[in-house]
């Protein structure tokens, strides 16, 4: 998979068609999109679509490395913070880029054959950011790090595939506002608590709460 582009790159024409698709994508998903709408949103004609990415497959090949490298971007530098991890500041750096979750969730529902790859990077990124919150003082060291990132990234797209039962049992939107995500995140820090240091466990969860670090641990 692809490392995260610089700013000069998403300046380009070939950066504009693929965060077009991968809005359209999202919204649509992938077989419904046409590259003539893609190219539509962009303002270009499909033959130029065509000249950057060869075809409407690898197009999407294109967005699915983008959309695993700003994953591993985001999962990195919330790593990177250790135990005082500012939660809310994480959750809405991430919504301020490319639709991810949309995106995976469709990409997963349409059960194409170029899932694998999508899914296998994700466990690539999920088991750099294991090490990475290790090395931080935000997680314990893991035993079998790459059994366990699958095991989440699992549970994590399997979410998403089911994102409205997620709303309709928990009231959560799996890719709405940070605010929305919060109960969903609260409940997860409680299912994983033994993957976190005791620092950054008491720290997240009082965010997640509304209450200051100090006041949980005079409760306590």
């Amino acid at each position: 998979m692809a490392t995260a582009p610089s700013r000069e790159e998403d300046r380009t024409a070939r950066a504009r068609i693929r965060d077009a698709a991968i809005a359209r994508f999202a919204a649509h998903g992938a077989a419904s999109t046409s590259v003539k709408e893609i190219a539509g949103d962009v303002g270009i004609s499909p033959a130029l679509v065509f000249h950057h990415f060869g075809s409407k497959e690898g197009l999407r090949t294109a967005c699915d490395e983008h959309v695993v490298a700003v994953l591993n971007e985001q999962k990195q530098a919330a790593m990177r913070e250790g135990p005082q991890l500012d939660v809310f500041e994480a959750l809405r750096q991430a919504a301020d880029g490319p639709p991810v979750m949309r995106y995976l969730g469709r990409m997963l529902a349409e059960g194409s054959e170029q899932a694998r790859p999508l899914v296998d990077g994700m466990v690539d990124v999920a088991m750099a950011a294991l090490e990475e919150g290790a090395r931080s003082g935000m997680l314990e060291p893991i035993d079998e790090p790459r059994d366990l990132s699958v095991v989440l990234v699992l549970w994590s797209l399997g979410l998403l595939v089911l994102h409205d039962h997620a709303e309709r049992l928990l009231g959560v939107e799996i890719a709405g506002t940070p605010e929305d995500r919060a109960r969903y995140v609260r409940v997860a820090i409680e299912a994983l608590r033994g993957l976190f240091t005791e620092e950054a466990y008491h720290h997240s969860r009082a965010q997640l709460a509304g209450d200051s670090l100090e006041k949980e641990e005079a409760d306590d």
